[in-house]
């Protein structure tokens, strides 16, 4: 069994990708990360997946995965992007993040409400050796919230070829098609074949 540490202090982060990659995980653990959170100030999602990982790499001299994600709109020029979780203000609120947006979007057309949930799924190990993923989640921006499941902006994201928003599907449906999952998938062959 090698183990290895996904940079978080979440503890649900960490059973969600537990549940995203079930048995393809094989013989992997997946712990938290346990040591200081470094200061995420990259200019892009690859950037900042990359020094979460390598953070909790050398703490913790594990293997270590960390991914960055948020939404990206169209006609924003694909903000909030990295800005995701703090659109609203420091206080990262989840509610002032997405009232915000819809605001911002209220007399855009509908037809020009595209957007995409992008993802960077970075894996350091602590002898230097480093790999990255991206993926992306299109859809568009609904004018109001729908749906109860999910978090963050999934009440306002519906899928491409979706008749419901994220937050209406289920997350077995969700975790077979999302951002993160199309990521974290596409890393787990380069995490085997460099775990030996």
């Amino acid at each position: 069994m090698s183990t290895v540490v996904l940079a978080t202090h979440n503890q649900h982060k960490v059973r969600e990708l537990g549940e995203i990659l079930g048995p393809q995980l094989g013989g992997i653990e997946l712990v938290a990360y346990d040591g200081p959170a470094p200061v995420e100030d990259g200019l892009s999602f690859t950037a900042n997946a990359f020094i979460k990982a390598r953070a909790a790499a050398a703490h913790t001299g594990l293997p270590a995965l960390a991914d960055d994600s948020g939404i990206c709109v169209d006609v924003l020029g694909g903000s909030p992007g990295i800005f995701s979780a703090r659109w609203g203000g420091p206080a990262r609120d989840a509610d002032a993040n997405l009232e915000l947006l819809l605001w911002q979007l209220a007399d855009v057309a509908d037809e020009h409400r595209g957007a995409q949930f992008a993802c960077a799924a970075a894996l350091v190990l602590p002898d230097g050796r480093e790999h990255v993923e991206e993926s992306r989640w299109r859809g568009s921006i609904l004018r109001e919230r729908t749906g109860a499941g999910g978090h963050g902006y999934d009440p306002i994201f519906r899928p491409e070829g979706s008749a419901i928003s994220a937050a209406e599907m289920t997350a077995a449906e969700k975790n077979a098609v999302s951002h993160r999952t199309q990521a974290f998938s596409a890393l787990l062959p380069t995490l085997r074949e460099l775990l030996g």
